[in-house]
C-alpha cells in the first residue's frame, strides 16, 4: 500500500511505498521527451528521479535489452552518469550505470 506525504514542492505529493513491479518499471521506457531532448537521456533521467536504486538497476536491464543508448546526453552534452556522479546520495545509481558500462 502506498502513502502520500508532502514533497519538497508544495504542489506535489510524494508517494511512499509505491510498488514497482516489472510492468511498472517498463512504463518508464515510454516517456516522451520534450522537443529537442534525446529520448534515451530523458527516460534515463526520469527513471533515476522516480525510482529506488534497485528498481533503477532493473530498469537499466530493460533499457539495454531494447538496444537503447546508456550514454545518451542532455542538451549540454552530459550523460546521466556525468550528472549524478556529483550527487551525494547517488552511489547505488552510479554503480548500476557503471556495471552496465555507462561512461565507456
Amino acid at each position: 500500500m502506498s502513502e502520500e506525504v508532502p514533497a519538497k514542492r508544495k504542489d506535489k505529493l510524494q508517494v511512499i511505498g509505491e510498488v514497482f513491479d516489472d510492468d511498472r518499471i517498463r512504463t518508464f521506457l515510454d516517456f516522451l521527451p520534450p522537443a529537442g531532448a534525446d529520448a534515451d537521456f530523458h527516460v534515463l533521467e526520469k527513471a533515476y528521479r522516480g525510482m529506488k536504486a534497485e528498481n533503477f538497476a532493473t530498469f537499466l536491464d530493460f533499457f539495454l535489452a531494447e538496444n537503447r543508448n546508456i550514454n545518451a546526453t542532455d542538451v549540454q552534452g552530459k550523460t546521466l552518469l556525468d550528472i549524478i556522479s556529483a550527487h551525494p546520495r547517488a552511489a547505488a545509481y552510479v554503480d548500476a550505470l557503471r556495471a552496465r558500462t555507462a561512461g565507456q
